[in-house]
């Protein structure tokens, strides 16, 4: 299939098409509202459904609905938007249903403005609901990884049997870069006998989250636990970038926020000093193991991100004491530039 031009929001609806969805529920939020506009003119035309409802609280719950049903079901919103969800996406959570969110982030707090931003780490990577639960967290860094991405993330929601979120900054959603939609290979995926899409012929399927005697609950809760821990050991993602024996510096960086270091790392190279990059593309799991392996020898370790430092908490996680951690952060829409980054790096060197 040739490659085709086309804006970051548009390339993540059409890759949920050609992952199979028919089912997009949404709310407008800027920066992610061309996902809505293309998918609204798309959908009808694969017989799928496009409805906007009447809020993100609406919308998350429409989600849920339809998750029940076993059909593969999405969503797009922006950071408080995704706020408004966290109810619906607990409940989702709780029920162990599959379902696949997109947040195009925007800076914050509050309503904040609508320039790109990476500060809904702690949202999405520790839970931003209530209750203990996790969701699979994939990060792109290039309109190309958040369509293949997009494509795996429903097959990993239906092996799971847990909602997926995909984050990307603000940028991810509005850059145009040449895109090529290939189908991932097939996932052996377990047969959707939980769902609720008629009961003749069987017993009647009751999908709940609400466990009123505390050992079921428990018991729920240990599931779900024993289903992250599988995620832990086989859904970890990330790239190696210039990571070698020699290192001065490792650089930890996701989404367009490392396209900017491995700009920085050429720079550095020029100038005979060794710098790397670790890009975690999974936030959940976190490659904590991967991190670890880079930081050994190095003189210390720079987490970088558009947030007042969040990611720099597993960064410290993953190195425990094997070099100091420094971070960071352009906050309100600012995009961190390379001789800033270049700034940071020799005071640590």
């Amino acid at each position: 299939m040739a490659k085709k031009l086309m804006k970051g929001n548009e390339a993540i609806g059409e890759a949920a098409i050609q992952a199979g969805v028919r089912n997009y529920f949404c709310y407008p939020i800027t920066p992610q509202s061309e996902v809505a506009e293309y998918l609204a003119k798309r959908m009808p035309e694969v017989g799928g459904m496009f409805l906007q409802g009447e809020s993100e609280l609406a919308v998350g719950n429409m989600i849920f609905g339809a998750a029940a049903t076993g059909e593969r079901v999405f969503t797009t919103s922006s950071s408080p938007g995704i706020s408004l969800m966290q109810e619906a996406i607990s409940y989702i959570a709780g029920a162990q249903l599959p379902a696949v969110f997109a947040n195009i982030v925007r800076g914050g707090p509050g309503l904040g403005g609508i320039l790109p931003a990476q500060s809904d780490y702690f949202q999405s990577v520790k839970g931003g609901g209530h209750g203990d639960y996790k969701m699979l967290v994939l990060a792109p860094s290039t309109v190309q990884e958040a369509v293949d991405l997009m494509m795996i993330a429903f097959d990993l929601a239906d092996k799971y049997t847990n909602p997926v979120m995909i984050i990307g900054d603000g940028m991810i959603g509005q850059m145009m870069e040449p895109v090529e939609f290939k189908k991932p290979p097939p996932m052996a995926l377990p047969p959707k006998k939980w769902a609720a899409n008629g009961c003749k012929g069987r017993d009647p399927v009751i999908i709940r989250s609400l466990f009123l005697d505390p050992l079921r609950l428990e018991q729920n809760n240990r599931e779900l636990f024993v289903k992250y821990r599988r995620m832990q050991a086989e859904e970890v993602r990330f790239e190696r970038y210039n990571v070698e024996k020699g290192n001065k510096v490792l650089i930890v960086a996701y989404g367009t926020t490392a396209r900017i270091c491995k700009t920085v790392i050429a720079d550095f190279k020029a100038r005979g000093i060794n710098v790397g990059l670790l890009r975690p593309i999974s936030l959940y799991p976190f490659p904590m193991a991967a991190v670890a392996e880079a930081a050994e020898g190095v003189k210390a370790v720079l987490s970088v991100e558009m947030s007042m430092g969040q990611m720099v908490e597993d960064v410290e996680r993953s190195v425990l004491g094997r070099a100091p951690v420094g971070f960071f952060g352009r906050v309100g829409g600012v995009v961190p530039t390379p001789e800033e980054i270049t700034v940071e790096i020799e005071k640590l060197l």
